[in-house]
């Protein structure tokens, strides 16, 4: 098929949707081509309209949406003078969608095999039989092991990666020529990333399809995309093939998107990530001139007053700013926009096991081993070994960084040291005392020392509780003070002036006014509940605090504002972290310290500069490889893991990596356990293979590497 072929054009589209009474606009005047046999991304911030649009591209929006103006052609037929029934063969047939949420687009009452079946006999008329044929077929070409196993089994029963690799072979079984992909990967770990969108370039390529890829990760727009859109507020901001947009962007919006990117701030140096002032517009209250005015640091008169045209630069550039031309004459400007701001005076890193703060002795953890039920009935009781032999140790005032695959155990060691979940072994030592596995037999000090920010604040936020009575109760629970501190007046918590006294302190530390005390949590925007998830982490003074993925749910742009927050606080309040992430940016931008976790062990630790500058392990070489980098004109070393990770109950023999390991030697990684070897001060891993012998294989990996 001609690359050059457009398979589907947007006209001037405009999308409004019905809120209680009234109708209101979320999509303005947008144009979009889509060509044959190319990838085209569609970014922005939450609520900017991009899963709207992609739904509207294919006339699948919700009842209470409508297209007001504008005209849809795909493959050369106007989509919006179809019947509904014509509508949905083509939606069988030649559109498909894989959706962020793979579990909650697949019936849970219905096998795997009966699910892909219908699709394949509904839209392409074949019988049962080579339904089934088909779906084994689908299921093989998205790498999938066992696939009899798994068209046998339950949604329920698989894995997310599994799952999302199930959606895109049901949504690829009929061959469609578009793929509409909303945020297919957000959820996943690297690299399980990696993997599926090499599926994605190679299943695209193989069916000649057209996809648009909706997407708030910019590195992996960067390395999949052939050409980007830009949304805001409902409206195009710019567009361009993809190395022109990342190379040189013009409107001050992707310039801000681009510049908020972890990758882009010197963690060496200290410096604070580039932030977007303000946040971005409800549908009732987009402004009719320029949208970004409000946010834009080079607004004049004429942007509150005016809506600029979208303009056309070249061939496939467009961009709708009335002043992107004095912008980029202007070198201070684009320095300031390409280099994140001021430095912060750090202290010297302390090396290992000096100045400590807690400390972890071979932490262990199983799950399912006491189940009483299943013993009565006889059956055989399979633990799930969730750590093993875990040893940390968290220096005052650093950040301890936490990596590894879903399932590595990472957020279990979270709740295990804060005592929601109990340890069956080992030692947990904070502020030089040993702290007992079970909650009720802690001190309040202790948990006053150790405060935990969970990843979802929504889950742990009460809906009928303003925020400044959260926050109260909170100060009131754990009025005791810690240990570590002197600079908490226990009386001033004693009196309920005294602790809403101090609810405004925290409130202005997370850059919230103090009318928010006054909001309940629906009335929050994500970064807005994930500000006050933290400032109750602070209530309590702490010498120590616990970031269970604190930015995985959050747009870049708020992204920066939390992460540039955790750091000032740190600052400030000379509290440590403990930072669980599988985002290795944000990992490399906040951590000191970094352990690597696999199957609930720690295969390497070492220093931030140490692991990033020569990673060791295969297993963070690999996860290291799969990291998305914001410049698609940058090409890395790519290591993909074959196959899933093992389950917990069932562990491998040996070195619990050997079976996705692209190093294996031989038997004895199957049978003997990896000894601990030195890597540098303070760092080390767990390999059969020696230190200097994997530094070879990598770099001999790397000279062979074909751009």
């Amino acid at each position: 098929m001609n690359e050059e072929a457009v398979v589907l054009s947007a006209r001037n589209v405009s999308i409004d949707y019905q809120i209680g009474k009234r109708w209101l606009n979320v999509i303005h005047d947008v144009s979009l081509d889509l060509h044959a046999n190319r990838t085209h991304g569609l970014v922005g911030e939450s609520a900017s309209g991009k899963s709207t649009l992609a739904l509207a591209l294919m006339c699948y929006l919700a009842e209470n949406g409508r297209i007001t103006a504008g005209t849809i052609h795909y493959e050369g037929r106007n989509l919006l003078e179809l019947a509904a029934n014509e509508l949905r063969q083509l939606w069988g047939s030649k559109m498909s969608l894989v959706p962020q949420n793979a579990l909650s687009a697949l019936n849970p009452s219905y096998t795997i095999g009966e699910q892909m079946g219908e699709v394949s006999r509904t839209h392409l008329g074949i019988s049962r039989r080579e339904s089934g044929l088909r779906a084994a077929e689908m299921l093989r070409s998205v790498r999938i092991a066992d696939v009899e196993n798994v068209l046998r089994s339950y949604p329920f029963q698989l894995s997310g990666g599994m799952l999302q690799r199930i959606s895109i072979g049901m949504a690829l079984s009929v061959a469609p020529s578009l793929l509409v992909l909303d945020e297919p990967t957000t959820a996943l770990d690297v690299t399980t990333q990696a993997v599926i969108l090499d599926l994605f370039r190679e299943l695209i390529d193989r069916h000649d399809a057209t996809a648009l890829y909706v997407s708030h990760d910019l590195g992996t727009v960067a390395q999949f995309c052939d050409a980007v859109t830009v949304l805001y507020g409902g409206e195009v901001m710019e567009s361009a093939p993809v190395k022109e947009l990342y190379a040189n962007p013009k409107h001050p919006y992707t310039q801000g998107l681009l510049a908020s990117l972890p990758a882009r701030a010197n963690a060496a140096q200290e410096q604070r990530i580039h932030t977007i002032e303000g946040v971005a517009p409800s549908l009732a209250h987009r402004s009719p001139a320029c949208v970004f005015a409000e946010r834009c640091k080079h607004a004049i008169d004429r942007c509150h007053a005016e809506k600029p045209p979208l303009e056309h630069i070249g061939g496939r550039q467009t961009i709708r700013c009335f002043r992107w031309q004095e912008i980029a004459q202007d070198e201070a400007t684009s320095a300031a926009n390409q280099a994140a701001a001021e430095p912060v005076v750090r202290p010297q890193i302390d090396l290992p096991r000096k100045n400590e703060l807690l400390t972890t002795h071979e932490l262990a953890k199983k799950f399912g081993k006491r189940n009483a039920l299943l013993r009565w009935l006889g059956k055989e009781v399979i633990p799930l070994h969730a750590l093993d032999r875990v040893s940390i140790t968290v220096n005052k005032g650093n950040t301890l960084g936490i990596v590894g695959e879903s399932g590595s155990g990472k957020s279990t060691l979270a709740r295990v040291l804060v005592a929601l979940e109990t340890a069956d072994s080992g030692s947990i030592e904070l502020l030089g005392e040993n702290l007992s596995y079970e909650l009720s037999q802690r001190e309040p000090s202790f948990m006053a020392s150790m405060r935990l920010i969970p990843q979802n604040p929504d889950a742990s936020l009460n809906p009928y509780i303003t925020v400044g009575s959260a926050l109260e109760r909170t100060l009131k629970v754990l009025a005791e003070r810690s240990k570590h501190s002197e600079n908490w007046q226990q009386a001033e918590l004693s009196s309920k002036h005294g602790r809403w006294k101090r609810v405004h302190q925290l409130l202005k530390a997370v850059g919230l006014e103090e009318s928010y005390r006054q909001r309940y949590p629906n009335q929050l925007s994500g970064g807005e509940k994930q500000r006050v998830a933290i400032a109750r982490a602070f209530a309590s003074d702490p010498a120590l605090i616990i970031a269970d993925e604190p930015t995985s749910s959050l747009d870049v742009s708020v992204q920066a504002v939390v992460l540039n927050l955790l750091k000032d606080l740190r600052e400030t309040q000379e509290v440590a972290y403990i930072f669980i992430s599988h985002d290795m940016d944000v990992i490399r931008y906040v951590a000191d310290w970094i352990c690597v976790m696999y199957l609930g062990q720690i295969v390497e630790e070492g220093s931030n500069e140490q692991l990033y500058a020569a990673p060791s392990h295969p297993y963070t070489e690999a996860l290291f490889s799969a990291i998305p980098e914001p410049n698609p004109l940058l090409q890395k070393k790519r290591i993909r893991l074959e196959g899933e990770l093992p389950s917990a109950r069932n562990l491998p023999g040996g070195c619990p990596f050997h079976t996705r390991c692209p190093r294996k030697i031989g038997e004895i990684c199957e049978t003997d356990i990896p000894p601990i070897r030195p890597a540098g001060v303070g760092h080390f891993i767990r390999c059969h293979i020696e230190v200097d012998e994997l530094s070879r294989l990598q770099s001999a990996t790397e000279e062979d590497l074909q751009p």
